[in-house]
């Protein structure tokens, strides 16, 4: 009777622990709520803001002529530029997808950059985006790639 307890208890958490498939699809729903916060960061607090609050320490974006980007303060610098100051940006994923044990994702989708030039008139972009995520200690989830 002594070892039935116990057992019972090892089975119970055992049962309990989040499998593969499950940690994949709360991954991806994390990651989707993710793009959502970082989109809306963005328009609310500025593009630089954005940017920096949802970038891994480690973190490379690729812009312009193929430049790279490096870390946290570089991608705050290159975003504290001022033709961001009058730029906005929204994005969709268009897919999702995340590392079976639930660890990195990517997302890619359409975005479009709307800016006004120095005579107030208003330019877009639009174009393809691809961001790779890595959840953070903490549990929350940074790009580690866009």
């Amino acid at each position: 009777m002594r070892y039935i307890l116990p057992m019972f208890c090892f089975f119970l958490v055992a049962a309990c622990k989040m499998q593969p498939a499950d940690l994949h699809e709360q991954a991806k729903k994390d990651i989707a709520d993710a793009e959502k916060a970082f989109e809306k960061m963005a328009e609310e607090k500025g593009i630089a803001e954005g940017f920096c609050y949802f970038a891994d320490s480690n973190a490379i974006i690729k812009r312009g002529d193929d430049s790279l980007i490096i870390g946290k303060d570089g991608i705050k610098h290159f975003y504290a530029r001022p033709y961001f100051k009058t730029a906005s940006v929204s994005w969709s994923p268009d897919f999702i997808d995340a590392s079976i044990d639930g660890t990195m994702g990517y997302t890619y989708g359409k975005y479009i950059w709307v800016s006004k030039d120095s005579t107030g008139k208003t330019k877009e972009l639009k174009g393809i985006f691809h961001t790779v995520w890595k959840k953070q200690k903490d549990g929350s989830w940074k790009y580690v790639w866009d």
